[in-house]
């Protein structure tokens, strides 16, 4: 597949704090690529640096074969970006909203007509079009803010921390846009968040740390290599069972009545079901998620 964004080398540093130590990676056209990290990873610097809005000491970085810091006009036209703090008025409506922003592109009303129709339909936004911004619901605004990005048919969609603030319900439906949305027009997404069960449904995966790149790859990959089963047991008798599994040095973590044992594999845990069947009211069997992931992964890189 054709690499849409190259980053090679990129450092960037402010005074004697470096923000980003010497990265690289690429983002293949047409894919939904998340950028993880922690708050001071270095995300922040590298996405401004990717939207030409700040200029890197060293490296190389491209978007769509432009040179950020030569060909930033060329660049600006492939990127729509959705930024923490939404960039629209609250007293206008959605569609006041789409038509102002549309006219800094320099559309002709035709253009900009067809512009608004195609975002709105693409983000879902016509039972709510001529309501103000500020009256929307936080997953609303976001889908908003989607569309405007968009106005410009840009090759890349960057989504910066989107999810920040919504509840559970916004959330899952702003990612259902987004998939959507991806599905249809097969545009690159990249998003950058801190949550990484926000990735579960991306093609790529890379993960900063203190400035660096510690970890690349699928999602599954990042299960396959990080991820740890564990066996989650309720006794019959907790007291009794503690004792027993103290007597035989196994090792387990206490939580409330639920005693959970590590495992180096799945099938580690059928010796262990047949070893203290007598005393187990019930278990399960669990694959560590993407979050417990993420952890494991930023503690021991970080170490």
């Amino acid at each position: 597949m054709t690499k849409i964004i190259e980053v090679n080398g990129l450092t960037k540093s402010f005074g004697n704090v470096q923000a980003v130590k010497n990265i690289s990676f690429h983002v293949e056209e047409g894919t939904l690529f998340s950028f993880l990290g922690t708050n001071g990873a270095g995300k922040s610097t590298t996405i401004s640096i990717l939207l030409t809005l700040l200029k890197h000491d060293k490296g190389e970085v491209k978007v769509k074969g432009f040179t950020v810091g030569k060909e930033d006009a060329r660049i600006r036209q492939e990127i729509g970006v959705v930024f923490q703090e939404s960039l629209l008025d609250p007293l206008l409506t959605v569609k006041e909203n789409l038509e102002i922003r549309g006219a800094l592109y320099s559309m002709s009303k035709k253009e900009l007509k067809e512009a608004i129709q195609r975002v709105t339909t693409l983000t879902r936004l016509q039972s709510f079009l001529d309501r103000p911004y500020g009256k929307l619901s936080g997953g609303e605004r976001r889908r908003t803010d989607i569309a405007r990005a968009l106005l410009h048919t840009p090759s890349i969609l960057i989504l910066d921390e989107p999810t920040t603030g919504l509840d559970a319900e916004s959330r899952s439906s702003l990612w259902n846009t987004v998939l959507q949305l991806q599905k249809e027009t097969k545009m690159t997404v990249f998003l950058t968040t801190h949550y990484i069960e926000e990735a579960a449904n991306s093609d790529y995966v890379v993960v900063m740390n203190q400035s660096e790149i510690i970890v690349k790859g699928t999602p599954e990959q990042l299960k396959n290599n990080y991820s740890t089963d564990s066996l989650f047991i309720t006794p019959i008798d907790s007291v009794n069972f503690k004792e027993i599994l103290d007597q035989n040095s196994t090792q387990f973590i206490e939580e409330k009545t639920l005693f959970i044992i590590p495992l180096n594999d799945t099938l580690c845990a059928i010796p262990l079901l047949i070893k203290y069947k007598e005393h187990i009211a019930s278990f399960e069997v669990k694959k560590s998620s993407l979050d417990d992931v993420f952890l494991k992964i930023t503690k021991e890189k970080g170490e």
